[in-house]
């Protein structure tokens, strides 16, 4: 692996060049100006370039597309909303939740429908999720995720509690007592679905300035090595990376999730373990873990286990952890021990971005012409999708059923300031660390598990 390959498996599997599309080199005028070539940009450019032709549209990026956590991530296009269903019910009412619930049900398939009809070749699939408990602690949290879609009339067909038995007949997941089931997760190639919708966007006529970080953003601008770029509106998206401009420091912390990819797994393992409907793959624990078998029949399994870092910095050594891969590789053998020891060759990681009250959001400040979505805390293969669209409508004046989605004009507090951001975050980490090892040393809770659940409430989480 070298240059942009190294950042992840997914984008050393992407085909073809990752060379750099040419930077800006002059100032613009534009109707919208989008910092950041992620799915949140590109869903944005794409969604206004196909219902207005004509509008002048420019995407720039401080490296390539893909670059961030969209060439990063789990692979999961997820139907789950970061903020919890009950927290939104409670804030914004019963039927704001349930049509944010049902419109990323709707989400995952729009995903899908675009892949196909751009020939994006992401590899997606929609095989559902198995959510399985590990241990008699985590059995309460999975059902606890179907009771909270029960109380708002979500029934079997979205999620399914399965017998011991019946998970293993998906997948042979070892000391499994039981799990859920849902049918609508979706799994995707992250690096070859970004990569294809910036093809996508430049066909439809959005020009992409790659190796072109904004310096600075404000109204109406944005402020780059080559030029200032005037916009009637300037779209923010730059998820955990909006820390490292001016002023927004405490907007976001980046939390870091890392990754680890088997290589290719022969016929005889797939038999043994099964997993053919290739479902996405988490279970119980606090600290959590995601899995997903690749197109090429690897096992591609991560976890949101790193360390915070003291300042929000964001940089690549706090990618590489071998302490962190260690306890993900054990995590991995421990569901399903058949691996063995099956070559890792690819180790990555990458932050995320999360909101002080863990709640996702969408804004567009017409005044300013500032526009943003953010703080998907890893759940945003989906959500980003939405928020494209979401930003299409409000950017273009349409009064649609999306801009009336719970999660539209949210505003989040700014974070804590050091050092009370780094102590609060590493505790967390900490506590939910040891309830994970008394969960499986004891087979029982830990005995403070009533303030951990204050903890995880009070966050949102």
């Amino acid at each position: 692996m070298s240059g942009y390959g190294a950042y992840s498996f997914w984008l050393d599997d992407v085909p073809g060049t990752l060379t750099p599309r040419a930077p800006l080199q002059a100032p613009l005028d534009v109707d919208v100006a989008i910092v950041g070539a992620g799915y949140t940009g590109l869903w944005t450019a794409y969604y206004l370039a196909k219902a207005d032709p004509h509008l002048r549209i420019v995407v720039v990026e401080k490296e390539i597309a893909g670059f961030g956590a969209s060439g990063r991530n789990g692979g999961w296009v997820s139907p789950y909303f970061a903020t919890p269903l009950a927290k939104l019910a409670k804030s914004h009412g019963r039927e704001a939740a349930i049509a944010m619930q049902k419109e990323m049900f709707a989400t995952v398939d729009e995903v899908g429908r675009v892949v196909a009809e751009e020939g994006i070749d992401a590899r997606y699939h929609k095989g559902g999720c198995l959510y399985v408990s590990t241990s008699p602690g985590q059995t309460a949290r999975v059902r606890a995720v179907m009771q909270e879609q029960r109380a708002l009339g979500f029934g079997d067909e979205h999620w399914t509690w399965l017998e011991r038995r019946d998970v293993l007949a998906r997948l042979r997941v070892e000391g499994c007592l039981g799990g859920l089931f849902s049918p609508r997760y979706a799994c995707v190639h992250p690096a070859r679905l970004a990569r294809g919708l910036a093809e996508a966007v430049e066909r439809l006529g959005v020009r992409i300035y790659e190796r072109t970080p904004a310096l600075a953003v404000g109204e109406h601008a944005v402020d780059t090595p080559g030029g200032r770029i005037r916009a009637d509106v300037v779209v923010l998206a730059t998820e955990a990376y909006t820390v490292e401009l001016p002023g927004r420091k405490r907007d976001l912390v980046p939390i870091y999730s890392l990754m680890i990819a088997t290589t290719p797994l022969d016929a005889s393992f797939w038999e043994e373990v099964g997993w053919s409907g290739r479902e996405v793959l988490t279970d119980g624990r606090y600290l959590l873990v995601y899995a997903m078998r690749t197109g090429d029949d690897r096992i591609a399994i991560g976890g949101t286990v790193a360390p915070y870092p003291f300042g929000s910095r964001i940089a690549d050594r706090f990618e590489h952890n071998e302490r962190i891969f260690a306890k993900i590789h054990t995590a991995l053998r421990r569901l399903l021990p058949s691996v063995g020891d099956a070559p890792i060759t690819h180790r990555w990681g990458g932050p995320l971005g999360a909101t002080r009250d863990w709640h996702t959001c969408v804004d567009l400040d017409r005044t300013s012409g500032m526009a943003w979505a953010g703080g998907y805390v890893g759940d945003g293969v989906a959500t980003t999708n939405l928020a494209g669209r979401t930003l299409t409508d409000l950017i273009l004046q349409r009064d649609s059923y999306l801009v009336r989605l719970p999660w539209v004009h949210h505003r989040s507090r700014a974070w804590e300031p050091e050092p009370l951001r780094w102590i609060g975050a590493s505790a967390v980490e900490v506590m939910m660390g040891h309830a994970d090892t008394v969960e499986f040393g004891k087979g029982r809770p830990v005995r403070w598990k009533r303030a951990l659940d204050k903890v995880e409430e009070t966050l949102g989480w």
